[in-house]
């Protein structure tokens, strides 16, 4: 795979990411309106996407940003969710 068209194939895989953890709003939103749910999804996606974040920014010679992008918003609608699931 050329490398334009692998990198085009990762900024879509970072969209459809983003687009999964913004699921987590809903979650939260019931959370917090007493409707408690999972803590143990929340927390998974936490530690999973802290360590994503962790390797694709150390990552050399050069950082991946559409793995941080990607997996950024898990870290932290996973700590919200966690958070209020408590």
């Amino acid at each position: 795979m050329q490398d334009k068209h692998l990198r085009l194939l990762g900024w879509i895989a970072t969209a459809t990411a983003v687009a999964m953890y913004l699921s987590y709003l809903d979650q939260i939103k019931l959370n917090l309106a007493g409707e408690k749910g999972s803590l143990i999804q929340p927390l998974a996606t936490m530690v999973n996407c802290s360590l994503w974040v962790a390797y694709g920014f150390l990552r050399r010679p050069r950082r991946d940003w559409p793995i941080v992008l990607a997996n950024a918003p898990g870290v932290l609608l996973g700590a919200i969710s966690f958070a209020t699931a408590l």
